[in-house]
């Protein structure tokens, strides 16, 4: 088997000497140094009884012959003879090389195939073309150098009536709870090539269909084909030892053919279940990644939180809400549960029409939230005023002892639990397309008069905290604000009663009860740090919680900080599998229009967008607030109407859709796009 160097390059297996042709049914076939990749493959589903076309292969070694210019050997001629009816029959002549259809890179398409094969002197130019397709592959790839061993594999043409491509797990997603068919009319070669889209099927493990996307020259595929495919995928993943990428083909007596199998290259990332997470509702409260003590100190009370509001407000019923994970930590990156939080306008299922229980619920809830809609303002300001009393309560930290910004840490914890829930209750009540003064908004205009009176960031954090709602929650020195800003328009006139005042007030409190503990947990790391027992104070995020208590109590305890590697950016609709790993939930195109009316521009992904851009982001964070003015729309993976940077988008008048999930994939960096605020619409506009 060949394998890849750490240069890159591929190195060739040795060529193994043998016969100058082997058939596939013969057991020298199944070695790749002989007969390459590709028929080696076949040769062993052969040997397991899968349905293969039989054929015959020119070895690696002869290959070798023919290139340096020697004619064809009398045993190839012979086999071509019997294969071909003496010309009478179509062929195909096809690469096998020892660097093609390996579990790291297929190299599908570098090298050629040559359909439709009549004649002997056809047969001679086609085996002259694939030999010399290795030249032309090398040429437009640095991995391979040309000489890699290559054998020509030669098989009867079918005459199919459909044929096309299967995944042993999702290509995109690597769900392996998933097969993936790709169907046209005739053979798969038009489908390979490009030529056609043909039709997407999606399949469970047994062959039963989940969805279906037509497509240009596709082909309708009953069920018991369906099955027959399933267990082809079955069949090919026990004889290779994992899931297949399998080239197949239906020939005129309705008989399912195998016509190339090789290693899937997507990620399997194993088989999804449980309910539907995504960062939005949480993306905005902690854009960045969250270290082990940052978990520990803000997490817990957010999912308590969650747990009391949605109880409270009746939207899930209880056994719902003790089998939900509420809030989880991927790679640093929190998730909520967006099966409990999220409205699902779908018409209702023949159980839910059946069973009135569910629309009772909702009706209950209904009910419920009518109820907290006259008290919740109240209890509001109650909680306001417990948050602040706790916030006053703390006194300078330098003056307190360690114990004692211990006893910080856990003081703050119900008070952080009490006004996330409030927050969370508040949301409910709030109208998305009411004006109104954002703490972002309040922000930027503290922040850019203060700089301009010539203040230093660390006095304007001290004389205004409002400011601290552009700075995401991380246990530091100094929070870290956006660089240059200017003053937003003048706000919209509040009524301190008004439900989205409210909840902008206590999203405040939730940035400054975050702020009081990263900075007890900030001078508990200068001094373990000082002490020699951190090598820095930074090292203070990679504790829990726990251990950090348990440090501070028994000084000569040994601290072991893992500062954790930030993993990617999570999917904005993902379940968990059963591997521990987050899998994409497809077929959610489409975002929700946050106001900000219409407008069309280039797309710009990632920092600094040029002026009429439209900016596409995975979260709406907080700290792009500065660069709203300049943008001709906004497009976020994730969010809601709710939150800060979309609220302030519309108080800017920049046309704003949010929980458009893959827009980052689908719209690519210079494309022209109109996106229109109201409906939620982003599409590519042609010239």
């Amino acid at each position: 088997m060949s394998a890849t160097s750490t240069d890159g390059s591929f190195r060739a297996a040795p060529l193994t000497d043998g016969p100058p042709v082997v058939a596939l049914d013969d057991a020298a076939a199944t070695d790749d140094g002989l007969t390459g990749a590709k028929a080696a493959a076949l040769a062993r589903a052969r040997a397991k009884g899968l349905p293969i076309v039989p054929g015959f292969v020119i070895t690696t070694a002869t290959v070798e012959r023919l290139a340096s210019g020697a004619p064809l050997p009398d045993e190839a001629l012979a086999a071509w003879r019997e294969l071909s009816e003496d010309g009478r029959r179509s062929l195909v002549v096809r690469s096998s090389s020892t660097v093609e259809d390996l579990g790291d890179s297929s190299m599908a398409g570098r090298f050629e195939s040559v359909v439709g094969v009549e004649g002997r002197e056809a047969f001679d130019r086609a085996v002259a073309t694939v030999i010399a397709s290795r030249e032309t592959a090398a040429a437009g790839s640095d991995a391979l150098t040309g000489s890699e061993p290559l054998a020509v594999l030669v098989q009867p043409l079918l005459e199919a009536r459909s044929g096309g491509v299967l995944f042993g797990i999702d290509p995109v997603s690597g769900r392996e709870d998933r097969l993936v068919v790709a169907a046209v009319t005739g053979g798969p070669d038009r489908l390979v090539s490009g030529e056609v889209d043909g039709d997407r099927y999606e399949l469970d493990r047994s062959g039963r269909r989940t969805d279906v996307t037509r497509g240009d020259g596709g082909v309708r595929l009953r069920r018991p084909q369906l099955r027959a495919l399933a267990d082809l995928a079955r069949r090919t993943a026990a004889v290779f030892g994992g899931p297949q990428d399998v080239e197949w083909a239906f020939d005129e007596q309705g008989h399912l053919r195998l016509l190339q199998s090789r290693p899937v290259t997507a990620e399997g990332r194993g088989r999804p279940h449980g309910p539907v997470l995504g960062p939005g509702p949480v993306a905005e409260t902690f854009p960045e990644p969250l270290q082990p003590l940052e978990t520990d100190l803000w997490i817990p009370p957010l999912r308590e939180a969650l747990r009391h509001a949605v109880l409270l407000a009746g939207t899930a019923d209880r056994t719902a809400v003790d089998d939900s994970p509420l809030v989880t930590v991927l790679g640093g990156w929190p998730a909520v549960d967006l099966d409990l939080l999220e409205s699902r306008q779908e018409a209702p299922r023949l159980r839910e029409r059946l069973d009135p229980r569910p629309r009772l619920r909702r009706l209950r809830a209904s009910w419920r939230v009518g109820r907290l809609r006259s008290a919740l303002p109240v209890l509001a300001q109650d909680v306001l005023g417990s948050a602040d009393h706790v916030l006053g309560g703390v006194p300078p930290l330098a003056a307190l002892s360690d114990r004692q910004l211990v006893a910080v840490l856990h003081r703050v914890q119900p008070a952080l639990r009490s006004v996330h829930a409030h927050e969370v209750l508040m949301g409910m009540l709030v109208d998305p397309a009411a004006p109104r003064l954002t703490g972002v908004s309040a922000a930027l205009r503290v922040l850019a008069r203060s700089r301009q009176s010539g203040l230093t960031d660390a006095e304007i954090v001290a004389a205004n905290p409002v400011v601290l709602a552009l700075a995401a929650p991380r246990i530091c020195a100094v929070p870290q604000l956006p660089p240059d800003v200017d003053a937003p328009d003048s706000a919209p006139p509040g009524d301190e009663t008004d439900a989205g005042l409210l909840r902008e007030a206590l999203r405040l409190r939730v940035r400054w009860l975050q702020e009081v503990t990263a900075r007890a947990s900030w001078t508990l790391g200068e001094r373990l740090a000082a002490a020699g027992r951190l090598g820095g104070a930074e090292q203070v995020r990679g504790l829990r919680l726990e251990e950090l208590a348990a440090a501070v109590h028994a000084t000569d305890r040994e601290l072991r900080p893992q500062l954790a590697e930030p993993g990617e950016p999570l999917p904005a609709r993902f379940r968990m599998s059963d591997t521990g790993r987050p899998v994409a939930v497809t077929g959610t195109s489409g975002g929700t229009g946050a106001g900000g009316g219409a407008g069309s521009g280039p797309v710009h992904h990632g920092e600094n967008p040029p002026e009429g851009a439209v900016l596409v982001v995975r979260n709406l964070d907080p700290s792009l607030a500065p660069v709203l003015p300049r943008l001709a729309g906004l497009v976020a993976e994730t969010g809601s109407v709710l939150a800060h940077l979309a609220i302030l988008a519309r108080e800017s008048g920049v046309p704003t859709v949010v929980g458009f999930s893959g827009a980052l994939e689908r719209f690519q960096p210079g494309t022209t796009v109109r996106i229109d605020g109201d409906t939620g619409s982003v599409e590519e506009e042609t010239s």
